[in-house]
């Protein structure tokens, strides 16, 4: 059997999505560590402790796998600046489990770089290859950055190329990440392999539309658009309400409103994200407080229903590696409308399962959801489509791609 130290430092698999740094990776790292331990792969996934009442190992992921919080520094959330001076705690923490347990890891499989840090002490003290994947790259958030405020620090940049370096294999979620490996950080491709996110056919599936709308509570007659993510600037919201309002003007028939999935848009003002003030504030300079619903953070439980009630979801983003999102709501047969950036230019066929639009351009968006939510046969169409193409991305196929980079860096040791 082959045994996974998976570690994931900053967040839990476990956390509830939609928060400030909880998405995409979250998912993944949950769901690939439930597909391997379906194969018969032993993983520990290793996260930080931020929160002393939680039981430090959990076996939620089944198969005998495990998540396990290793306290290191205060066991709260803390900013990702701060969390770095913890990072030698949390490699003693899980040398310490694996004393105790008696238990020897064959691979270090890290995720997001700070992890990566921690995986390349854990590599020098265990002699064991390390297997990274970044999910988002700091060069190229500070390339999409509209203000000095979102910009990584130098801390993060010097830190991903030293896990570049250490890494035995970094996996990347499509071409694009990979050209941008090779071209801003001079990575050596020979390390760098395409394996993409998966999704969970088994729980994303297309609902009847009706029954859908029914349990996520959508009137009949009425239309959704969705969107699903964190509420950060480099989601690109704001161009997303400014197209809706686009619409409105152009008088659409049988308007549709907008629902926003992430954040908390009921915190206090003294708690509030400034991107929730500045998204909720631009709705009112709109006017479209009555058309744009900010329902907060949703359990991975419900989001297949709110998928397959939306007559479009939509990913404006400045910068994606991947697009888990837009696979999730491929899969429920829904067509999906995203910025023509990063792994999303991959991901979504254009004019097949939906329609990539320039990035931060409004007007181009409004005039393809205005086509798209005025013809119900091409959406029907586009939905089927997405659905049958999201299949190719089942984990049983994604996992059984990782098992082969395990298997090929266990062989090379032998």
């Amino acid at each position: 059997m082959i045994r996974i130290a998976m570690l994931s430092y900053h967040t839990c698999p476990l956390a509830t999505l939609g928060g400030k740094d909880t998405g995409g990776m979250n998912v993944y790292v949950r769901d690939l560590t439930r597909e391997l331990g379906r194969m018969g792969i032993h993983v520990d996934v290793f996260t930080r402790s931020q929160d002393e009442h939680v039981p430090h190992v959990l076996h939620d992921l089944g198969y005998g796998n495990r998540v396990v919080h290793i306290p290191a520094g205060p066991e709260q959330p803390l900013p990702k600046k701060q969390l770095i001076e913890y990072i030698p705690q949390f490699v003693e923490g899980i040398q310490r489990f694996a004393a105790e347990k008696g238990i020897q890891y064959d691979i270090i499989h890290s995720h997001y770089w700070m992890s990566g840090i921690a995986a390349g002490m854990l590599a020098e003290y265990w002699k064991l290859p390390v297997v990274h994947m970044f999910h988002t790259l700091g060069e190229m958030k500070n390339r999409t950055a509209t203000s000095a405020a979102e910009k990584e620090g130098l801390y993060r940049l010097d830190g991903e190329r030293q896990v570049l370096a250490k890494a035995d294999r970094i996996i990347a979620a499509t071409l694009a990440e990979q050209a941008q490996l090779q071209w801003l950080y001079k990575a050596d491709v020979r390390k760098v392999v395409v394996i993409p996110p998966g999704v969970d056919t088994g729980h994303f599936y297309p609902i009847p539309p009706d029954e859908a709308r029914e349990y996520v509570g959508i009137p009949k007659g009425d239309r959704m658009v969705l969107f699903v993510g964190r509420i950060e600037p480099l989601k690109g919201v704001d161009t997303l309400i400014r197209a809706m309002s686009c619409m409105r003007m152009n008088d659409v028939e049988k308007p549709a409103y907008l629902a926003i999935i992430g954040g908390d848009p009921n915190a206090s003002p003294e708690e509030m994200s400034a991107e929730m003030i500045r998204l909720q504030a631009l709705c009112q300079d709109l006017c479209m407080d009555r058309m744009v619903i900010f329902l907060g953070k949703r359990g991975q439980d419900t989001l297949p229903y709110y998928y397959s009630a939306a007559e479009v979801l939509v990913m404006p983003s400045h910068y994606e590696s991947f697009g888990m999102v837009a696979l999730e709501a491929m899969s429920c047969g829904t067509p999906v409308i995203a910025s023509q950036v990063g792994g999303l230019a991959f991901l979504v066929q254009d004019g097949v399962t939906g329609y990539h639009v320039p990035n931060g351009d409004s007007d181009a968006l409004c005039a393809r959801l205005t086509m798209l939510l005025a013809d119900h046969a091409l959406r029907q169409q586009m939905g089927e489509q997405a659905a049958a193409y999201a299949h190719g991305y089942a984990w049983e196929i994604i996992a059984r791609q990782m098992i082969n980079v395990y298997e090929s860096l266990l062989s090379r040791r032998s």
